[in-house]
């Protein structure tokens, strides 16, 4: 018997909401939550908006002498473990420790952490650097940070993959689930909003310089001008199907039905000339669900907002789903590009939507879709007999993802 792969329990830390009763009522009303960025003076720097989270407090969900040691980052990524276990009803210190795992995704590391650090050596000297600058900002703090505060010894990892991680992370969580893992931590948080971030966000092309927030990040609008970056994103916990409902789970929102993954091998930033391979990832996420492209009911886009890999998005989602307008939402416009969180944030709102059969809506965008011919949903969609939602994601470099989420509600246990 195949083991499934199922999402038990949600976790946001995001600039719509910490929590998913509080993201689901903002994301509902499309409350968007691009704004100047707050938290330090942008006057010297490229970019001036950014998704912030309002109200954390890492206080609430991060012991003082861990704050120390960790980056903002972690943080966030430690808060929405601990929501995340909470809504699954899941103790780990109930469980078979090494039957738990964790897996993350990071795009940049703990940025405010290192750049306090560079700064201390610089102004001072060696001896003042903190003797976590090794561990705090690294890619794997978190996982690792997550592992140890609740004790989980199975598999332990962090995935790179720019904005695609998401996705990465929660496919390896499903790999894990099949090969005998009960119950694995998975998702991505991220913290770009620093001025060391930001300086080196700002050689990218496709950042927003817009200080409009209404109009910064517009993904498949004919004068799309780039992306906003974001902080925060989400963590689930996906445990093996028939275990979850073993154990008398409170809620099952989705099964990860399938994943796959495909590179540009193009160049290091710039797009590739065509939407083959991101059409790939699609349709093999399809397959390997088990399903087609008629049984999809919704696309979460990747939705980039640069103009070229717009029209190949676009472009990508009609050849997958050939004469036929699926709904496609892009709700990051809400937050802004959350990079590993983004993805992250998309699968808990496929999840969500799966769940209350309700569409989430893309703002600031016109429902024509810029001439793509796409079926934009601009606001929130009663859709009561949703059953399968594609998750899209691309990542700088030439990553691609894609996953395929499935109804409960549509299946035996």
């Amino acid at each position: 018997m195949s083991r499934r792969a199922a999402i038990t329990g949600i976790g946001v830390v995001a600039p719509t909401g910490i929590g998913i009763a509080e993201h689901w009522e903002n994301t509902l009303a499309g409350t968007c939550r691009i704004g100047p960025i707050t938290t330090f003076d942008t006057s010297g720097l490229p970019v001036s908006l950014g998704g912030e989270v309002p109200g954390f407090d890492e206080s609430e969900f991060v012991p003082s002498k861990l704050l120390v040691q960790t980056d903002r980052w972690t943080w966030m990524a430690l808060a929405a473990t601990r929501l995340a276990l909470d809504d699954a009803a899941l103790d780990p210190d109930r469980e078979y420790p090494f039957g738990l795992s964790v897996v993350t995704a990071s795009a940049s590391g703990g940025n405010a952490f290192g750049q306090r650090e560079i700064q201390a050596l610089w102004r001072d000297s060696p001896r003042a650097v903190s003797a976590y600058q090794s561990i705090g900002w690294f890619y794997a703090a978190s996982s690792g940070q997550i592992s140890i505060r609740h004790q989980l010894k199975g598999a332990c990892s962090v995935l790179v993959a720019d904005s695609a991680g998401g996705i990465e992370a929660v496919a390896q969580a499903k790999r894990l689930i099949r090969r005998g893992t009960g119950a694995v931590v998975a998702g991505g948080t991220e913290a770009p909003l620093s001025p060391y971030a930001l300086v080196c966000q700002s050689s990218q092309d496709t950042l927003s310089r817009s200080t409009d927030p209404a109009t910064a990040y517009r993904p498949f609008a004919p004068d799309a001008g780039g992306y906003v970056p974001g902080e925060g994103g989400a963590i689930v916990v996906v445990e093996e199907w028939a275990r979850a409902h073993s154990r008398g789970v409170p809620q099952v929102y989705a099964e990860i039905a399938g994943t796959a993954s495909t590179h540009d091998a193009h160049h290091p930033t710039e797009p590739p000339a065509d939407h083959r391979q991101l059409a790939r990832a699609m349709r093999e996420a399809v397959d390997r669900a088990g399903c087609s492209p008629g049984d999809v009911d919704v696309v979460f886009a990747d939705g980039s907002g640069d103009v070229t890999l717009d029209r190949h998005e676009a472009a990508a989602i009609r050849e997958v789903f050939g004469g036929r307008r699926v709904p496609v939402t892009v709700p990051k416009t809400m937050t802004g590009r959350l990079y590993s969180g983004g993805a992250a944030l998309d699968l808990a709102w496929a999840a969500l939507a799966l769940t209350h059969g309700v569409i989430p809506p893309s703002v600031n965008l016109d429902a024509a879709g810029g001439g793509h011919g796409l079926d934009l949903v601009t606001e929130a969609r009663e859709a009561p007999h949703l059953r399968t939602a594609l998750v899209v994601a691309r990542g700088t470099g030439g990553f691609n993802s894609a996953a395929v989420l499935r109804s409960p509600r549509h299946q035996a246990a």
